[in-house]
């Protein structure tokens, strides 16, 4: 390949209006460093991208800002910053959660004979990233890539109980609230009741909060520093309305899942000074 020439991508269509010419140009940019080259000055920048030093330098510029290049002043030359780093280990931190979750996930599936779960944040919702379902087969509402809201399950409340007072207000200040479906709450008070239940629980527990006739135990995966970047659940028709029908054996199984994930992830589980027993 022409070493002055862009790496090659998919051209985007100069008739799609949702197409931002600006970050397109960012990624060429970010694209154009290779093992092989790995400095680049303003000029070549410009050369790779076909276009005046002028032009090149507010997207070279707001790069750098950002941490995605860094500039050395003695030379004049470019190279990839620490934040290009972060967005590839975010990638590989998802797929190495995904892959070294499964077979504990299958695990909590046949000793319990209940559905389990992964899910991750996604602002208000959380994601479903793994579900293995029982081997009696019940129907559920969700799948891998369902987005549900965060504070009215279990996997959701596990992971905003991980934010601090201000992330949670700043996160749901906005939250209209109107279309929140069985007993999650309703108003930005409700929801900060139900934070600070849920701070320092070892795992959470519903029936029927948000799927009717539906048990869940929820329990946190944490990483390195300490952080929930995850959550499992287990998943079951109930037989009864009370959480203490539940057999406390399954309850210990998605701790013991969820802590063991994360020592897998190279984290420590964190010691509860609380257990949840909301009904």
């Amino acid at each position: 390949m022409d070493k002055t020439s862009l790496p090659s991508s998919p051209a985007p269509s100069s008739d799609d209006k949702y197409i931002v010419p600006g970050l397109i140009r960012g990624l060429q940019v970010l694209q154009s460093f290779t093992p092989d080259n790995r400095e680049m000055t303003l000029s070549d920048i410009a050369r790779r991208l076909g276009t005046t030093r002028s032009a090149a330098f507010r997207t070279v510029y707001t790069l750098a800002q950002q941490g995605y290049l860094l500039h050395n002043q003695q030379t004049s030359r470019y190279a990839l910053g620490p934040a290009v780093l972060r967005l590839g280990y975010g990638y590989l931190a998802t797929r190495e959660l995904v892959e070294v979750a499964l077979p504990e996930l299958e695990k909590l599936r046949d000793e319990t004979d209940w559905s389990a779960h992964l899910g991750v944040r996604d602002g208000r919702f959380v994601l479903y990233m793994l579900r293995v379902p029982s081997h009696m087969g019940l129907a559920s509402i969700v799948h891998v890539g369902s987005r549900l809201p965060a504070a009215g399950t279990t996997m959701g409340r596990v992971l905003l109980a991980d934010l601090s007072e201000d992330e949670l207000f700043r996160l749901f200040r906005d939250e209209t609230y109107q279309n929140a479906p069985g007993q999650t709450p309703r108003s930005l008070g409700e929801v900060s009741a139900q934070w600070k239940r849920d701070r320092n629980a070892r795992s959470i527990v519903q029936i029927g909060n948000f799927e009717t006739g539906i048990a869940s135990i929820a329990a946190p995966v944490r990483d390195i520093e300490g952080n929930v970047v995850a959550a499992i659940n287990a998943t079951q028709a109930a037989s009864a309305d009370r959480i203490d029908s539940i057999d406390a054996s399954v309850r210990r199984e998605v701790v013991r899942t969820a802590d063991a994930i994360t020592r897998l992830l190279g984290g420590l589980p964190k010691t509860p000074t609380a257990e949840l027993t909301d009904v």
